[in-house]
């Protein structure tokens, strides 16, 4: 749960702003010709830097486990990441090659491990770009991805995809991948109306406990899962302030009293198999007394649906809603 504690705690104090405009630049037909036969290939990253590679990238690093994720639906393994054993707990949308490096943790992986896998790119998000890309430019070039916009997180997630596809020269197979989750939301959105369950809430949370308080993060309506539930026609029921970045907010179990005039279906994840609402609530009064306690309407999330990912864990998480609204 450290990623989740760093996140929460920058996310609401500091608001985690971001660099960058976010913006996709499309290849000409020249340029997407020439990386489909190993030429050159020109894309503009999130801090609107233009980077031309001499060839689409085949030896990649990535830093954060959303991008990790896109690299490997795009058929690109990954020769380094950050936090290896941490990406196979919390990502099970992908599996990495047993030969790839751990190159530190996210918030401060090694530059040596890095520069010593010899890569031709090096994806990150922008959270730490400010300090980190300089350091890694002087040897490699960088892609820098937006992340999270709480605006557009699902259009977000979709540029960031064909971003890093542009980079490895996979854009024809991030765009089936693109239609095949479309598909799945029509179809998930048309299953939940035919249910008559169109307009129902949810709630989405993680959780972790120091000693013996217990902190609850919402994702909120611009969060990325969030968005998923709102795209099959559902609706949000945390109301709480959030953070302009990822959708994020913070409460206690008191907070959750916010949630009790609707019907809510209550959705989490503890996949360090560390679950703080089963079990550290579960003597609570507060937490017994809430509807969707009472109701059992409260759904822990299958271990590995990572909640920041790219297509494949936005579409795991959409399965799983499916499956309670309209079973």
């Amino acid at each position: 749960m450290t990623r989740f504690r760093i996140l929460a705690a920058s996310a609401l104090a500091a608001g985690l702003l971001l660099t960058g405009c976010g913006t996709t630049e499309d290849p000409a037909a020249g340029s997407s010709a020439a990386a489909a036969g190993g030429g050159p290939v020109t894309f503009t990253d999130s801090r609107g830097k233009a980077v031309t590679l001499p060839a689409p990238a085949t030896k990649v690093v990535g830093l954060e486990w959303g991008e990790v994720e896109m690299l490997a639906t795009l058929g690109v393994a990954p020769v380094g990441v950050a936090d290896v054993k941490g990406f196979t707990t919390w990502n099970t949308a992908v599996k990495l090659d047993a030969g790839v490096k751990d190159v530190g943790t996210r918030g401060e992986p090694s530059v040596d491990s890095i520069a010593a896998l010899k890569p031709d790119l090096v994806v990150m998000g922008s959270d730490a770009a400010a300090t980190l890309a300089p350091q890694l430019e002087k040897f490699v070039p960088v892609l820098v991805t937006k992340g999270s916009d709480a605006a557009r997180n699902l259009t977000r997630m979709r540029e960031d995809f064909t971003l890093i596809a542009t980079a490895v020269g996979k854009t024809d197979k991030a765009k089936q991948v693109l239609s095949d989750f479309d598909s799945a939301l029509a179809a998930g959105k048309k299953k939940i109306a035919d249910a008559g369950a169109a307009g129902r809430h949810f709630a989405i949370a993680d959780g972790w406990k120091e000693g013996s308080t217990i902190s609850i993060r919402m994702f909120g309506q611009g969060a990325l899962v969030s968005q998923v539930g709102i795209a099959l026609g559902l609706q949000n029921a945390w109301a709480g302030k959030v953070d302009g970045v990822w959708g994020l907010g913070q409460t206690d179990v008191e907070g959750l009293n916010a949630l009790k005039d609707k019907d809510v279906h209550f959705f989490y994840n503890a996949s360090d198999g560390t679950d703080v609402f089963a079990d550290g609530l579960g003597a609570n009064a507060i937490w017994k007394a809430l509807p969707f306690v009472q109701k059992n309407q409260m759904h822990k999330m299958p271990n590995g649906i990572w909640t920041f990912g790219g297509p494949l864990s936005c579409q795991q998480y959409l399965d799983q809603l499916v499956k309670v609204y309209a079973p």
